[in-house]
């Protein structure tokens, strides 16, 4: 494993994208949609992320492997905390996010 290094190619293209599409989401579901934004912004720049071998050619790919399901009952949960906690447990719950989508993600060979 020495000498493997990573390289992202996700564009910022891609971003404004996802943005635009989770701005109209947030405003049709009145700020719901913040509580599962979290696991979709952080997982698309991993998902496009290359494991690279030491000369630099791509030898595997991460991916974040998560359902909805999953996605769905951990946000309820943070909400009902965001909610009685008058907001402070959002902040928290990204390092959450992060913390779930690591131990979710998977090098697959290419």
């Amino acid at each position: 494993m020495q000498g493997q290094t990573y390289s992202c190619e996700y564009s910022v293209g891609e971003a404004l994208g996802q943005l635009v599409i989770w701005v109209l989401l947030t405003i049709l579901t009145l700020g719901l949609a913040l509580f599962v934004l979290p696991y979709y912004f952080l997982k698309a720049p991993i998902n496009r992320t290359y494991v690279l071998d030491s000369a630099g050619r791509k030898i595997g790919q991460l991916s974040v492997e998560v359902g909805f399901t999953d996605i769905l009952g951990h946000a309820l949960l943070w909400l009902i905390l965001t909610i009685l906690t008058l907001g402070f447990a959002y902040l928290i719950y990204w390092q959450s996010v992060m913390k779930r989508l690591m131990n979710a993600t998977r090098t697959v060979p290419l």
